[in-house]
């Protein structure tokens, strides 16, 4: 069971648990981060998705994911990019990019972004949601997202990034 915090679209903390998978009540949000990681080459890391996720199976991403209850967004970043793709980074090497109030997600994006040279150690990682990784050009995301192989979310890439 995964709870979460609850959010007011101010950013002010309900005074409320919520599971993962019930209805998050009106006027209320969870936070989720989405985690770009580039290296000194101007390459990010990009990942697939494994065959049984429930959503865009195989699909490429960035790491990403919601914050568990009592984290904030940055510790809910670093635990996701450890999580998915066995990167360990570093808090003061991450800004966040830009955040979003998203309704029809019933969520609050941030958007994140770190610096980090090394290699993509995914056999470290914590779960299993990740078929593979690799570090891409900017050109290659790009391809990815207008050939329909990139999850439609990440689509602000391109401009915001």
């Amino acid at each position: 069971m995964e709870l979460w915090d609850l959010y007011d679209s101010d950013r002010s903390l309900a005074k409320t648990d919520h599971i993962r998978g019930n209805p998050i009540p009106e006027g209320l949000h969870h936070l989720a981060v989405h985690v770009w990681i580039k290296n000194s080459r101007g390459q990010y890391v990009i990942s697939q998705r494994s065959a049984d996720r429930p959503s865009y199976p195989l699909w490429w991403e960035c790491v990403g994911g919601s914050v568990l209850k009592g984290e904030d967004s940055l510790t809910g970043a670093i635990r996701e990019a450890a999580e998915e793709v066995g990167i360990r980074l570093e808090p003061e090497k991450g800004r966040l990019v830009f955040s979003e109030v998203r309704e029809q997600m019933r969520d609050i994006l941030d958007v994140w972004l770190f610096d980090y040279d090394g290699e993509i150690p995914l056999e470290d990682a914590d779960t299993k949601e990740v078929a593979q990784a690799f570090w891409m050009e900017p050109e290659e995301i790009q391809s990815l997202l207008e050939n329909g192989k990139l999850v439609p979310t990440l689509s602000y890439f391109l401009t915001k990034l």
